[in-house]
C-alpha cells in the first residue's frame, strides 16, 4: 500500500478543478461558455488574463508536485534526482537497484495518475481539461530538459499560426521522440568515456512509454480542435468569438 499511495495522492490532487473553481468565483460556469473545457486556455479566453494564468499555473502544480513524491516517497538505492523532496527522505521506501524498473514504473504511475485526474475528475462528471498544463508538471520532475526543448517548439507553432491546439499537439508528439533521444544522447553517470543510456541498457523504458501515452491522450483530448483545424473552423488566439 505504501507503495502506491502517491499514485492516489496524485489522483487526487491531479483531479482538483481548478478551472471550474476560478471561473465560479467571478459567477461563470466555465462549462457553458467558449469551448466548455475547464482547462487554463478557455479560463484566459472566457474569465480573463490573469485568472487563465492562474490557472496554467496550478494545473502545472497539480502535475509537479505529485510526480516529485512520487520521486522521493518510491526510490531504489542509487536514485540520484534533483527533483527528489529530500525534506521527505524519512518517509521513502527505498529498493534495491535491482528493482529499479519497478520503482520507475510506480513513479510514471504516479505521475500518469495526476494527469489522469485532471483529464477525468470524478468531481466534474469524469470530465476535465486536456492535460497539458499538468502534464508540463509532471515533466519537470520526470526531464527537465525534454520540457526545456517542448517550450520553443510549442511557441514556435503558435506564434507562426496562432493556434493553441495545435501547438499543445504537436509539442506532445515531440515528447516520446525527445524522451528517445534522451536516451541515446546521455552516458551512464554523465561519464562521455562510459557508454550512452540506450547502449547500457539502463534508460528509463517506463518513462518512455509514458511518454508516448501522455502524448496519444493529448491527441485523443484534441479531437474535437482536430476536426476544427481540419474544416477550418479552429478559433485563433485573440479572436473574439467562442
Amino acid at each position: 500500500m505504501t507503495l502506491w499511495l502517491p499514485a492516489i495522492i496524485a489522483f487526487l490532487l491531479g483531479s482538483i478543478p481548478f478551472g471550474l473553481l476560478i471561473a465560479k468565483s467571478k459567477g461563470i460556469n466555465i462549462r457553458e461558455h467558449g469551448s466548455g473545457n475547464i482547462g487554463a486556455t478557455n479560463v484566459l479566453r472566457v474569465v480573463g488574463k490573469k485568472y487563465g494564468i492562474t490557472c496554467f499555473f496550478l494545473d502545472f502544480l497539480k502535475g509537479l508536485v505529485p510526480a516529485m513524491l512520487g520521486i522521493t516517497l518510491v526510490r531504489f538505492s542509487s536514485q540520484n534526482n534533483p527533483m527528489e523532496l529530500t525534506f521527505l527522505s524519512d518517509w521513502a521506501t527505498t529498493l534495491p537497484d535491482t528493482e529499479q524498473t519497478k520503482v520507475q514504473i510506480i513513479q510514471v504511475i504516479t505521475g500518469l495518475c495526476a494527469v489522469l485526474g485532471h483529464n477525468y475528475s470524478p468531481w466534474v462528471g469524469f470530465k476535465g481539461g486536456k492535460g497539458i498544463a499538468t502534464s508540463a508538471g509532471v515533466l519537470t520532475a520526470f526531464m527537465p530538459a525534454a520540457l526545456i526543448l517542448l517550450i520553443p517548439i510549442w511557441a514556435a507553432v503558435f506564434f507562426t499560426t496562432k493556434y493553441v491546439s495545435l501547438a499543445s499537439i504537436v509539442a506532445a508528439l515531440s515528447l516520446p521522440i525527445l524522451t528517445h533521444w534522451g536516451a541515446r544522447f546521455h552516458h551512464v553517470n554523465g561519464d562521455k568515456t562510459q557508454p550512452t543510456l540506450w547502449e547500457a541498457g539502463t534508460w528509463n523504458k517506463p518513462l518512455f512509454f509514458f511518454a508516448t501515452f501522455i502524448a496519444l491522450m493529448a491527441v485523443w483530448k484534441h479531437r474535437a480542435n482536430i476536426k476544427r483545424l481540419l474544416a477550418g473552423t479552429e478559433n485563433r488566439f485573440g479572436s473574439k468569438k467562442n
